[in-house]
């Protein structure tokens, strides 16, 4: 006997169906399941799932069923600048009359996946900085790309007088969300590094000014970072930030600025630097030194600040690689502001 398809499923039951090789319409021996803060995915023999959870935070809301589908397509939309033949599209998860759980099927729509091509692992240009194996030639070839990619975007027009604000608003912010975890910084190093911060913006404003009259101001990728770099067989770069367009907006020095800055976290200051180097080449774009610094100060303390967010989570709270981390963040974020 046939029953009206279950309207409350929880996220727990959604997680336990999507481990089982079976509930996949590809074939796959093993189901490899990834959490992260706002999302599951679940890596198959050959494809990538990712499945939204319904959080809301300040900077983003995934709670409702239309927001997660909105984000889904979304997120395969923008990624498809970067990164085409790797996103595939989106999949409902339904439930059917007899409340079974299915992945593209019939029935009522419960939830929404994104679905992607899975990438080697060992292809990943943070795999290849710790494992010795990253080179001049792939650094030039993440710049070449790039410079592409931003040559063909469209320019944001921006009011400077906003964007300067927005960039001394959240150095504001991360500076009281880096305090008000209680991390106990070596003589005042939060805040020194943001007073140094907010001197550059004041001192430099006409530099930042001349970014956007310069049209360098653009929908970037959001977070670039070496994990989302595929080097081999053909380079492509995923997971931009696509949830937010206010984020997106951004100089694109500063995103090779944090590029440069993940690879120097990683051991790799010298690749970082051959990638800004070759984009100046390529590009024609000067990018002065005193915007990059200022551009890495500025997300090494966004990045600590995301790493002590961590311990809001009972099962971090006890490991130190988060305060760990923050505190390496800092310490780059001292190298490359002018204190």
């Amino acid at each position: 006997m046939a029953h009206s398809p279950l309207t409350d499923v929880t996220l727990e039951s959604k997680v336990a169906f999507l481990c089982q090789p079976t509930s996949f319409p590809d074939p796959t021996f093993n189901v490899e399941a990834v959490e992260t803060h706002m999302s599951w995915v679940f890596l198959t023999d050959n494809y990538a799932y990712k499945l939204k959870k319904p959080v809301c935070y300040e900077f983003l809301d995934f709670s409702t069923l239309d927001s997660r589908h909105y984000f889904c397509e979304e997120e395969v939309r923008l990624n498809r600048r970067l990164a085409a033949d790797v996103y595939l599209g989106v999949e409902p998860l339904t439930v059917d009359t007899m409340n079974r759980l299915q992945l593209g099927g019939p029935g009522k729509v419960i939830d929404w996946l994104v679905k992607m091509c899975r990438l080697p692992e060992n292809q990943m240009l943070d795999y290849a900085i710790r494992n010795g194996e990253a080179s001049e030639g792939d650094m030039d070839a993440v710049a070449a790309r790039l410079a592409a990619f931003y040559r063909d975007s469209i320019p944001i027009a921006v009011d400077r007088e906003q964007y300067r604000y927005r960039l001394l608003k959240n150095i504001d912010a991360h500076q009281q969300e880096l305090v008000s975890w209680g991390y106990q910084c070596p003589d005042g190093q939060v805040e020194t590094i943001c007073s140094a911060l907010r001197g550059t913006l004041q001192s430099a404003a006409a530099l930042f000014d001349e970014r956007a009259a310069m049209g360098k101001i653009i929908e970037g990728h959001g977070d670039l970072r070496p994990e989302h770099i595929f080097l081999r067989p053909n380079l492509v770069i995923i997971d931009c930030l696509e949830f937010s367009r206010e984020l997106r907006i951004i100089d694109t020095a500063d995103e090779l600025a944090f590029l440069a800055l993940e690879c120097e976290r990683l051991g790799a200051a010298s690749l970082g630097q051959r990638l800004l180097e070759t984009y100046r080449l390529i590009s024609g774009d000067g990018m002065p030194g005193e915007l990059v610094g200022f551009y890495q100060a500025y997300r090494a303390i966004l990045r600590a600040a995301i790493a002590l967010r961590h311990l809001k989570e009972e099962r971090f709270r006890s490991s130190p690689s988060w305060r760990q981390r923050a505190a390496a963040y800092l310490k780059l974020a001292e190298q490359h502001i002018l204190i």
